[in-house]
Parts: structure tokens; C-alpha cells; sequence
């Protein structure tokens, strides 16, 4: 299967579209937000640059905010060789959120001691990738339109629920042969 082929197909997949998102929300009891596919051309800015490239985001975040990105881990769980994290991340700078985020790390593809940083969540997976000259590729599956709702708005620190625009990632080793991690990451209104 190619490339787009797989995105089609995970784009049509429900539950594939919004995983790990879809866990933390069924663990903590709360309804999904309403979560569409869009087209990456239509996202406006500067969501479109922020978000359809093939780069990982803690670096893109980094550049656009001109500084390192902090992580804030929600919540955790570990499911078999699967570690799960709820996250925001922070332009250490200012502490604001940039990013809120669920992530499925694979640890099973990362050396030990890259694997003991991720699960000691002192960083953003993207800074560790580079700190551990880790070789991956970025391929987004698809673009999203979120209703913002009030667990994501709080997070946020907003008054009003507007509509927010993210991504579902893959991140794959250097060989595009196995998965690293998925991600569904959302942003904050610009």
C-alpha cells in the first residue's frame, strides 16, 4: 500500500483518525469532541504552515514561537509495548500551551536509553529524537477540524470554545519500515 493509499484509509477510519486521542477520553469518561477531516490546503494561517509538512512538531513549534518547547504530561499509561501520553507543550519562554496532544510511543523501537528518557517525559519526543540522533520520518494521515470543548479550552485557558485545527501523525523510523508513534495533535487558536 503506498503512501496515500494509507492515508485514505486511515482518513476513513473513524477510530484510527482521532487514536490515541479517542483512549484518553474513553479513560477519563468524557465525550470526543466532534473532529473532522479537512483538507490541509483549506486549513487557514497559520495553521496550514504549522501543520501540513513532513517535519516533527516540537521543532516546527519551536521556530515558530523562537524557543525551546516544554512538556507537560496529563496523563500516562502503559499498554503492552505501547506508552500512551496526554500532553501539552509550552514555549518555555512564556509556560503558554502551543500544543495539546495524545501520543502512542512504540517503545520497543528506541534504544534504552532513549526509551528510559521518553518514559521519564523530561521532553517533548521530537527534542529526544534529536538528542538521540534518532533517524524518523513525519508522515501526517490526515488534517482536523476540532469543536473545541471544555476539557481542551481549559487547557487551553480559554473563555470561549472556538474551532481549533490540528493533525494525525505518524512518526516512522528512518526506514519507514516501523511505526516510532502516533500522534493526534491540536493547536491553539492563532
Amino acid at each position: 500500500m503506498s503512501h496515500s493509499e494509507t492515508s485514505v484509509a486511515e482518513a476513513g477510519a473513524g477510530a484510527v483518525f482521532t487514536h490515541p486521542l479517542d483512549e484518553f477520553y474513553r479513560l477519563a469518561k468524557r465525550r470526543l469532541p466532534v473532529i473532522e477531516p479537512v483538507d490541509g490546503a483549506a486549513l487557514p494561517e497559520p495553521y496550514r504552515s504549522l501543520l501540513v509538512h513532513e517535519r516533527d512538531m516540537t521543532s516546527t513549534l519551536g521556530q515558530f514561537h523562537g524557543g525551546d518547547i516544554g512538556l507537560k504530561v496529563l496523563h500516562r499509561h502503559n499498554g503492552g509495548d505501547a506508552y500512551y501520553r496526554e500532553v501539552l507543550l509550552l514555549a518555555k519562554r512564556s509556560q503558554r500551551p502551543v500544543e495539546y496532544g495524545a501520543i502512542k510511543i512504540h517503545l520497543g523501537q528506541f534504544p534504552g536509553p532513549a526509551r528510559d528518557a521518553i518514559t521519564g517525559a523530561g521532553a517533548p519526543l521530537g527534542q529526544l529524537l534529536h538528542d538521540y540522533g534518532i533517524g524518523h520520518l513525519s508522515r501526517p494521515s490526515g488534517f482536523l477540524r476540532v469543536e473545541c470543548d471544555d476539557h481542551i479550552g481549559g487547557l487551553f485557558d480559554l473563555d470561549e470554545q472556538p474551532v481549533l485545527f490540528g493533525r494525525r501523525n505518524t512518526l516512522y523510523d528512518a526506514t519507514a519500515k516501523h511505526r516510532l508513534a502516533e500522534i493526534v495533535e491540536i493547536l491553539p487558536p492563532a
